[in-house]
């Protein structure tokens, strides 16, 4: 998204800067809105938009909707591959019961020939034979686990890995939905129906109306009686009719600039003024680039 202002220049009447001897006064300017310019985040036809010039929007209110068809067959792909990796991976504890039934059946047989020896039914030799097949049949059971279980890690992280491409395309695939990310008055679109859209083509600009910002300019003298958040007397002009508001200073520049060569003062000509902007609720009545006056 991108903010900008806008500011529009009218001939013949862009500023009034008046002072008294205390350095209060009025200072005129234009009312502007903040603007955000929204862009597509996803590549693919517009299969809806649905929005106009003029339009209030809410934000996440659905605006449109590009083509997600492709991204949709691909995920369906990634999830058959996710199962066909899955049905690879090995059973460890199955594998290794076969081998540990064994152990203990050679455990068994190790007691009996024990007894046996004991009561010399049977030479020692077959107890050393039974404890050799035990011996090996642990290390087979370790090296077992070790090479499925190696197994195993190796189809879990190619399944984790499919399940984070998935993921991605859960995120492209949503971002085809578009909505509305702020609130406001949609003041032109760029794109139509049916176009081909592109990540971070505009598709259209949004301002919210409810609050506007008149930006005036003021003297270095009038700067020294003016203060964040004081209320201050407004007035809107629209043609010829006129409303009174009450506003509050939001900003004040730290950096005077050079005076407008159309810029008159009820005294000499001020070389440097200060900007500043005033926060003022709209009912409606002031538009972009309505011309406004601001009393101190």
């Amino acid at each position: 998204m991108k903010t900008n202002h806008i500011f529009l220049v009218v001939p013949a009447l862009l500023f009034t800067v008046s002072c008294n001897d205390n350095g209060a006064g009025t200072a005129s300017g234009f009312f502007e809105a903040e603007e955000v310019t929204v862009s597509s985040e996803a590549d693919g036809r517009l299969l809806k938009f649905n929005i106009s010039q003029g339009d209030v929007i809410n934000v996440g209110q659905s605006v449109g909707a590009v083509d997600s068809t492709a991204l949709f067959l691909n995920r369906l792909q990634l999830i058959k591959s996710g199962q066909s990796v899955q049905s690879n991976r090995p059973d460890v504890e199955l594998q290794i019961k076969a081998l540990e039934a064994q152990l203990a059946y050679q455990e068994s047989e190790q007691q009996r020939i024990r007894r046996l020896v004991e009561a010399s039914a049977v030479p020692a030799k077959q107890l050393d034979d039974i404890k050799a097949s035990i011996n090996m049949l642990k290390h087979q059971i370790n090296a077992q686990k070790s090479v499925l279980e190696g197994s195993v890690g190796s189809i879990d992280a190619q399944s984790s890995a499919i399940d984070i491409q998935i993921a991605l395309l859960d995120d492209r695939i949503s971002k085809c939905r578009l909505t509305a990310p702020v609130g406001g008055t949609v003041l032109t679109t760029y794109v139509h129906q049916g176009e081909f859209t592109s990540t971070g083509r505009p598709l259209y600009k949004v301002a919210n109306l409810d609050e506007m910002s008149l930006r005036a300019y003021i003297t270095s003298d009038q700067l020294a009686g003016i203060r964040l958040g004081q209320a201050v007397a407004v007035k809107a002009v629209f043609g010829h009719e006129q409303r009174d508001y009450t506003g509050k200073v939001t900003w004040i520049s730290s950096k005077s600039e050079f005076t407008p060569k159309n810029i008159p003062t009820d005294s000499e000509r001020a070389d440097m003024v200060y900007a500043i902007k005033i926060a003022v609720q709209n009912d409606g009545f002031i538009k972009i680039g309505t011309f406004g006056q601001v009393k101190f």
